[in-house]
């Protein structure tokens, strides 16, 4: 009984650790798409020094640069709807 629960137990460790890796290489592959896409993907010419800076830092797009929809359910314009 006691060896039973022990392969239990040890099963159990190993699937988390695997799920673990598993969502750790998908969230790096995501944070890695963010960045190539915000780094070339959006044309900010003519955006304002302080407008390219709550780009950069915040994630903000200015309204202008939009269209008429906004980028998220809120409207916040924020890019990763934060």
């Amino acid at each position: 009984m006691e060896i039973k629960k022990n392969t239990l137990v040890w099963i159990v460790i190993g699937v988390l650790f695997l799920s673990v890796l598993f969502l750790t290489y998908k969230a790096s592959t995501i944070s890695g798409n963010a960045i190539a896409e915000s780094s070339g993907k959006l044309d900010t010419t003519g955006w304002t020094e302080n407008e390219k800076m709550n780009y950069e830092m915040h994630g903000t797009v200015p309204a202008r640069a939009q269209g008429s929809t906004p980028s998220t359910s809120a409207g916040s314009g924020m890019v990763g709807g934060c």
